[in-house]
């Protein structure tokens, strides 16, 4: 049974992601900051074998206590999905020093830190697999997001260079970039007034939000060696076309046709 840690497992995409891993027979490592004992209950419940572990992943004390306790219990880490990330919605001028370095710490410096270690552990065995979670917000800029969009390009680029260094020593490494998803996270942008659900479904050529599981799909395919194992270094869109797709509004909608009701 091949061991998979996700980050951010609590809800939304990483929990989508842990009970997919789970029904395909993986153990999954949960780690949030929030705590985890009724959600490794309740998974544990359905037969799957689930561990959680609570606490701050841009810690490296705590980082190194994940990956020395999966070393103990496991032998290493199969696997490896960076999910866990926060969003900040202001001007580059109004965004604080302060609010900036957060987002980096979780959104950038976390997924090194478990990359760090927990890939040295796949590196010993030559084989793993890393999926991080960046966004569309990684490939393109989105206005009032700049802490955002410079965390997930930079975790694309953490991406690319540990693909290259780790590639032919049996570790992948890719990315997942989403578009819009009904989590908390991004409810709780909406409900900023940031942004409406026109704004976004008139934008994807999909007309439709991402859910959790269309992602978790993704990372789970990306996890699997059997079936991407020769995949390596992508940014792969999850996002109904939205990065693809540089018409104007009034096209897209006027070529869209009906809608099924």
């Amino acid at each position: 049974m091949k061991t998979i840690v996700v980050t951010g497992a609590a809800q939304g995409v990483g929990l989508a992601t842990a009970s997919l891993l789970a029904q395909r027979n993986y153990r999954v490592i949960l780690l949030d900051v929030q705590p985890l004992e009724d959600l490794v209950d309740r998974l544990s419940g359905t037969g799957a074998e689930i561990a959680g572990l609570a606490g701050d992943i841009s810690s490296e004390p705590f980082v190194q206590q994940v990956a020395q306790w999966i070393a103990l219990e496991y032998g290493a880490a199969d696997g490896l999905v960076n999910n866990a990330g926060i969003s900040h919605i202001a001007p580059a001028e109004e965004t604080t020093a302060a609010q900036w370095q957060r987002v980096m710490n979780i959104n950038l410096f976390g997924p090194f830190l478990l990359c760090r270690y927990l890939g040295a552990q796949m590196l010993k065995r030559r084989q793993g697999s890393i999926v991080n979670v960046a966004s569309v917000a990684g490939l393109a800029g989105v206005s009032h997001r700049s802490a955002y969009n410079a965390s997930k390009h930079g975790l694309i680029g953490l991406t690319k260079t540990l693909a290259a260094e780790w590639g032919g020593r049996g570790v992948r490494v890719n990315a997942v970039c989403p578009g819009w998803i009904k989590t908390k996270m991004d409810m709780a942008d909406q409900g900023s007034g940031a942004y409406s659900d026109a704004d976004i479904v008139n934008r994807v050529p999909m007309a439709r939000f991402a859910s959790a599981q269309d992602v978790a799909e993704s990372i789970a395919f990306l996890i699997d060696g059997d079936r991407s194992g020769f995949i390596n270094g992508v940014s792969l869109p999850v996002d109904g076309g939205w990065i693809a797709d540089a018409s104007w509004d009034s096209l897209r909608l006027r070529t869209r046709g009906p809608q099924p009701v």
